[in-house]
């Protein structure tokens, strides 16, 4: 019936035992799909391949795909998560993971061999593995200033293509991030925002903008959340992950882009100096915001995010902002579809495409600014930063939050993606957001 499926067995080689799988993929498959069915072949791959040892991964590819092997190393690269806890008797193994990719032409198959492509699986793999294990790091270990050093080893594999500036804690305060100040300052360790920066292209070229929220640990600050619903907030800087992924594997990559990434981290903590219902806080972009949800945190902090490009980075002509916003995402397009909010119909349509391409599935969601916004009237300030009616296309509502910190002279496109759902599969971070960027930014080989 075109669903696919797999069967295993053993065989012996040189007096060892392996296993041998074989994996067929589905055939029916709809439009709203990758035409691959890239998540059916993340769970073949994690159902099918042991969890120790070396493996073998032969990939045969349609005569018309031969060319689009990094979406496909990118969804076998989310079914080995790398982070890990678990002790053991006796040291772990060093593995070994080969994926080779064959022609399925008539005759004898042919082992693909374009050097652009492979460098871009790798890199693309590579990417979601460095997005996955920082999503599934506990946030003891992962803490602000831990992922600020996780930023500065990646910039410090590409020395002299990569800068790195940092406004940390009360640096914040004084030079008006209020939002993002706002929501990070009771933590033990500072709110940051992190700027990454790439010029592959010309100087003075047009530049594309990455905004992440990183929430390194989501408590719902004074709105606390129950029992129930903080265990795995842990994941809430998956948006700032997927882009240090994806910014990773565009550099290395060669991308011929100019690329800006800005991290918003921050723990929403709870504390004396912890922001409160009933504040007002003054945002990068000179607005006021009521605050009458503590745990509505991540569009404060992207708020200043994408102020601080469009107030500082005159060349942008594309910004695309990523978090794992809203519950109400998963409502709307559910867990392996990111909801997409863009201000243009190129942008958005530059997106659906992208997700298509790369498997980092999104689709659209309600863009009507002059109906939603209403959403968020406040007699004391600007806005406040919650909704007054949770059954009005909440996810967009929240986007929109975000774009009103635009810069009000911005002509550029717009890309809000709340990949809340897609960012986790099975408590484990899946590198949502690498292969989305690698697509957008049209990343060599990719």
């Amino acid at each position: 019936g075109g669903k696919g499926g797999s069967f295993s067995t053993y065989i012996t080689s040189d007096e060892e035992i392996h296993k041998l799988s074989m994996c067929a993929l589905p055939t029916k498959i709809h439009r709203n799909n990758h035409p691959m069915a890239v998540h059916t072949l993340t769970a073949m791959v994690n159902a099918q391949v042991p969890k120790k040892g070396n493996t073998r991964l032969i990939v045969v590819m349609p005569q018309d795909k031969t060319s689009e092997i990094a979406p496909i190393a990118s969804a076998i690269a989310k079914a080995f998560p790398a982070f890990t806890k678990k002790t053991s008797k006796t040291p772990p193994k060093p593995r070994n993971v080969q994926v080779v990719f064959v022609e399925a032409a008539s005759g004898e198959p042919t082992i693909l061999d374009n050097p652009q492509a492979l460098l871009a699986s790798q890199a693309v793999a590579e990417g979601v593995m460095l997005a996955g294990r920082l999503v599934d790091t506990h946030p003891e270990e992962l803490t602000t200033d831990q992922f600020a050093q996780e930023c500065q080893l990646v910039v410090d594999q590409f020395p002299n293509q990569v800068t790195m500036t940092q406004i940390v804690g009360e640096d914040l305060k004084e030079q008006g991030y209020g939002g993002l100040y706002g929501v990070g300052k009771a933590a033990t360790c500072p709110p940051r925002l992190v700027i990454l920066e790439y010029n592959g292209g010309a100087e003075g070229e047009e530049s594309m903008a990455l905004v992440g929220k990183g929430i390194i640990y989501d408590t719902g600050g004074l709105s606390i959340k129950p029992k129930t619903g903080m265990c795995g907030m842990k994941t809430d800087m998956g948006g700032a992950a997927g882009l240090l992924g994806g910014f990773y594997a565009a550099v290395k990559c060669q991308t011929p882009r100019n690329i800006k990434l800005v991290l918003c981290l921050a723990e929403n903590a709870i504390g004396p100096t912890a922001f409160r219902n009933d504040d007002i806080l003054e945002m990068y972009s000179g607005k006021t915001v009521e605050v009458n949800n503590c745990d509505a945190e991540g569009r404060l902090v992207l708020g200043d995010g994408v102020a601080h490009v469009t107030q500082n980075f005159p060349n942008v002509n594309l910004i695309v902002d990523m978090a794992t916003l809203t519950g109400a995402q998963l409502v709307a397009t559910g867990k392996k579809h990111a909801g997409i909010l863009c201000n243009t119909l190129a942008a958005e349509t530059q997106a659906f495409e992208a997700g298509m391409y790369s498997g980092d599935l999104c689709f659209p969601l309600l863009y009507a600014p002059e109906i939603l916004m209403d959403e968020f009237k406040s007699p004391v300030a600007d806005m406040k930063n919650s909704v007054k009616d949770r059954g009005n296309a909440q996810t967009s509502c929240a986007g929109h939050f975000i774009e009103a910190h635009l810069a009000e002279d911005y002509k550029g496109g717009w890309i809000h993606v709340d990949m809340a759902g897609p960012a986790v599969k099975d408590q484990r971070g899946t590198g949502y957001g690498v292969g989305l960027v690698m697509a957008l930014v049209k990343a060599p080989g990719f």
